[in-house]
């Protein structure tokens, strides 16, 4: 389903568009950053080392901001981080995949006016350096059949074990 909605057109940002619709999107946001704004996200890893997302709001046009997820940043306690050292550039054409707003995320929830989604940027420039831009996911089967191979394995013996102690009990 995930590469599904992916392979649909992208859509363009603007208010009023709702989570649903855009969850799982390519999608399009023209505006500008709001750099005074910017949050993070703690306790992030890349790669085995700790640091946080940038997490900056974009102005669109029509008044309305999306949040978007501009990538990871190097944090020595994954808490703080010199912001200024990040900054792109003020105006963005932002190309990502929309995400819904994680629950338990305080510091989003609380901050109102801000469209019901995340953008996730795409496509990393290696030439940009940091902040570094998130993989993108795969969509393979993962490890589904080991952990069945596991969790039967387990139950088997849990069964032998069981009868093996009832019949020396006896």
């Amino acid at each position: 389903m995930q590469a599904a909605r992916l392979a649909l057109p992208a859509l363009d940002v603007r208010a009023g568009i709702s989570s649903d619709s855009a969850n799982v999107r390519r999608v399009v946001a023209r505006g500008r950053y709001e750099y005074d704004d910017e949050l993070t996200w703690p306790g992030r890893s890349f790669e085995g080392t700790p640091g946080v997302a940038l997490i900056t709001p974009l102005r669109l046009a029509d008044g309305s901001a999306v949040l978007v997820d501009r990538g990871w940043a190097p944090s020595p306690d994954a808490f703080h981080v010199d912001h200024a050292a990040f900054r792109e550039l003020d105006t963005a054409t932002v190309n990502g995949v929309a995400r819904r707003l994680p629950r338990g995320r305080g510091d989003v929830e609380a901050a109102a006016g801000f469209l019901p989604f995340v953008i996730e940027l795409a496509n990393p420039d290696p030439a940009r350096g940091l902040p570094r831009r998130w993989p993108a996911p795969s969509f393979d089967n993962g490890p589904h059949l080991s952990y069945a191979i596991q969790w039967f394995s387990f139950a088997l013996i849990a069964l032998v074990g069981t009868a093996v102690m009832i019949r020396k009990g006896r």
